[in-house]
């Protein structure tokens, strides 16, 4: 009974942490996305990397999990995330770089749904986790 008390828990302190970052992060483009992000990246890079709380919650939760393989992959995968997002707005907003290529990838519309795939893609880690 404890055990199914503190896995809810758990997922759902993820869950709040991860719509957090949906709610500031959406937008119609990935470029929309970038934006977003990029006016926290350009008042302060901490205040850019405290905007993603979930990424935090995934060392904590490596740490508490002993390192459990998959809660690694979580703090993976979410730090991919962060460098992918620093990289972009490097490309894009700093460096002026933008391919042809990529500026039509991030002008392109996206999926109301794309924004939301961390909701259903890292409780399972979780589960896998603690299980």
């Amino acid at each position: 009974m404890i055990l199914q008390e503190v896995i809810l828990n758990y997922l759902l302190l993820y869950v709040i942490l991860e719509f957090f970052e949906v709610s500031w992060q959406k937008a119609p483009s990935l470029m929309g996305m970038l934006l977003r992000m990029y006016h926290y990246y350009n008042k302060s890079i901490w205040l850019f990397l405290l905007m993603h709380p979930t990424f935090y919650f995934a060392i904590g939760f490596a740490i508490l999990s002993n390192y459990d393989g998959f809660a690694l992959l979580l703090v993976g995968i979410k730090t991919l995330d962060i460098v992918t997002k620093i990289s972009l707005i490097q490309q894009v907003f700093i460096k002026k770089e933008l391919t042809q290529e990529l500026s039509l990838i991030l002008l392109a519309p996206i999926n109301g749904f794309l924004p939301y795939i961390g909701l259903f893609l890292y409780p399972i880690l979780i589960l896998l986790t603690l299980s």
